[in-house]
């Protein structure tokens, strides 16, 4: 697959506009205002923030909407058990080659994990998503962070990655980390030529969860209690909820398609708007 030519500063101001204005219909989802309203709230006229809108995500602002009600979610929930099933049995659980078969994935060892990342170095740099700013970090066995920046704070976002590698020596890269986030951008786009390799710190009972969430094709959404089920551990969903929420890698280990069983999107650490602008986008990219 050719290279998909992307404009990552025009991406990232996009996105600043689109979250607003999911912001802007989670607050008066009640009066379901309509198309000027929603305009007039983010700073544009109706065209102009409908040709935005549908430049960063593919469809109209009505449509997207529609996929993020809570009965187009419930549809979607129908089968999911039968769908990580199928991916268990398709043999894409190896240790090897995951998510849609571009993503590798590696954990620490025991020794490594109590070591908390001594002796290893993490570069680290700021770089544009579809769906805002992250900080990525690298060791040099893979992508072993992926931190959305929340409010421009990138103290904070650097914070996270301490809390996980916690004797690990950090350093800023960003001509280093560049190339793998546009790989990143690029796999989000459908471009898989160039696999990525994932770098893991977590319990067993974690790095099983998040080899979970691998499973889950793009478009599609699970429950907290389909992982549990499928990991052998149907009791253990508030257990299954903390290790989706210390997901370290989001976007890659898609956290955000797993939502309640009632068909509400729920929770997400960086945000509800944002979780909603990411299922929205991969739903609108696969028509499901």
């Amino acid at each position: 697959m050719d290279m998909i030519t992307v404009n990552y500063d025009q991406m990232a101001d996009d996105y600043q506009r689109v979250e607003q204005a999911i912001l802007f219909l989670e607050a008066n989802q009640q009066r379901q205002p309509g198309l000027k309203e929603v305009a007039d709230n983010v700073g544009l006229s109706e065209y102009h923030f409908q040709r935005l809108f549908t430049r960063w995500v593919g469809i109209s602002p009505k449509r997207f909407l529609q996929y993020l009600t809570k009965e187009h979610a419930k549809a979607l929930l129908e089968g999911s058990g039968d769908l990580l099933k199928a991916a268990y049995e398709s043999g894409l659980s190896s240790p090897g080659r995951l998510h849609d078969l571009f993503i590798s994935c590696e954990a620490v060892t025991p020794g490594e994990y109590k070591r908390q990342g001594d002796g290893i170095e993490i570069s680290y740099g700021v770089h544009p998503t579809p769906f805002g700013e992250c900080l990525l970090a690298l060791t040099p066995r893979g992508i072993c962070n992926l931190v959305f920046v929340k409010g421009g704070d990138r103290f904070a976002a650097l914070a996270e990655i301490r809390r996980t590698w916690q004797r690990a020596a950090l350093r800023e890269a960003p001509r280093q980390t560049r190339p793998v986030a546009e790989q990143v951008v690029q796999a989000l786009l459908g471009d898989h030529s160039s696999p990525l390799s994932l770098h893991l710190r977590g319990t067993n009972f974690q790095i099983k969860v998040w080899e979970a969430l691998l499973q889950i094709p793009e478009g599609r959404l699970v429950s907290y209690e389909d992982i549990a089920a499928y990991i052998g551990q149907p009791r253990a969903t508030r257990a299954v909820g903390s290790a989706i929420g210390g997901n370290p890698i989001p976007l890659l280990i898609p956290c955000h398609r797993v939502i309640r069983k009632s068909g509400e999107i729920g929770g997400y650490h960086y945000g509800s708007a944002r979780k909603k602008s990411i299922l929205g986008w991969e739903m609108a990219r696969t028509g499901v």
